[in-house]
């Protein structure tokens, strides 16, 4: 991997972790995507009409199309999540999701998109979906499967979570293609594909406007802090998926999980310290095979 492709993702994985304890401190639901996205439209809308006005001409159908999927699986990848939250614990939902979304993806590059690893890289691969899943509490998650009812939120949550990562996979996928392949712009793919995620979030809004006026009132610093930084992150990883493999790429972005246990966000809840600090170890030496490999 590049060095400047590795640089993006580091840097994007900083951004993440950063966005995403502001996105937990607001405790929002499909509605708080609604206002990200709205914050996202108004906030970049400079940047993204200019870009549009000078290569959106050119478009034919089938970059619109893409737009389009992505869009549609950012919206169906975030649902999912957020069902999974509701129906199972966050500390099985997100680690499964964020490890099994690279490796998923890293497999479709390789087996189908014709890019090629080292052994190297793909210790790396294996490196960083273990440090996810250690940073996430390790095997103490499933001490408590001797209880039957959490035994069945487990079993949820690894449904959710494996749902949730092939979500993420396809939309990295599909998006890595449109900028590698397509040459769209980054900026342009997310931030036209925001409003397709509009169109499906904020129909619900707009059916009960005095409720999302109260939540506005309590999540609207969180809602801007998450729209406005939130598109950096991805819009870097893209830009890295443009001079550098999606295989390499995709997991190392894992490298936020790093700077979430870091930063003390306590993303996914309390764990055990050491698994966590081993797991932050594991991502950061997989993120550098990947890189040298």
């Amino acid at each position: 991997m590049p060095v400047s492709a590795l640089a993006l993702v580091i840097f994007a994985g900083l951004i993440h972790a950063s966005w995403n304890i502001a996105a937990k401190k607001a405790g929002g639901d499909a509605r708080f995507a609604c206002f990200t996205a709205l914050v996202l439209m108004v906030f970049w809308a400079p940047v993204g009409l200019w870009l549009g006005w000078q290569q959106v001409p050119g478009w034919g159908a089938t970059e619109w199309t893409f737009v389009a999927i992505s869009g549609v699986l950012h919206v169906v990848y975030y649902v999912v999540l957020l069902r999974g939250y509701r129906k199972a614990d966050l500390t099985v939902v997100y680690p499964l999701a964020r490890g099994s979304g690279p490796l998923l993806s890293s497999l479709v590059a390789i087996l189908f998109l014709g890019e090629h690893i080292s052994a190297l890289g793909g210790l790396g691969i294996v490196a960083v979906v273990g440090g996810v899943f250690l940073v996430a509490g390790g095997p103490g998650l499933f001490r408590q499967a001797h209880d039957p009812l959490k035994r069945v939120r487990i079993r949820k949550g690894m449904v959710y979570g494996l749902m949730t990562g092939v979500f993420i996979a396809s939309y990295t996928v599909v998006d890595g293609y449109a900028v590698k392949v397509l040459l769209l712009s980054p900026i342009l793919i997310d931030y036209f594909g925001n409003f397709v995620r509009l169109a499906f979030l904020l129909p619900p809004v707009l059916r009960d406007r005095p409720a999302a006026a109260a939540l506005w009132a309590q999540q609207w610093k969180y809602a801007l802090i998450v729209g406005i930084i939130s598109p950096i992150s991805y819009v870097l990883v893209l830009y890295a998926m443009q001079v550098a493999p999606m295989s390499h790429v995709a997991p190392a972005r894992e490298v936020s999980m790093l700077f979430a246990a870091l930063l003390g966000g306590h993303l996914l809840g309390e764990g055990d310290r050491v698994a966590r600090l081993l797991g932050a170890a594991c991502i950061a030496i997989g993120v550098m095979a990947l890189a040298l490999g």
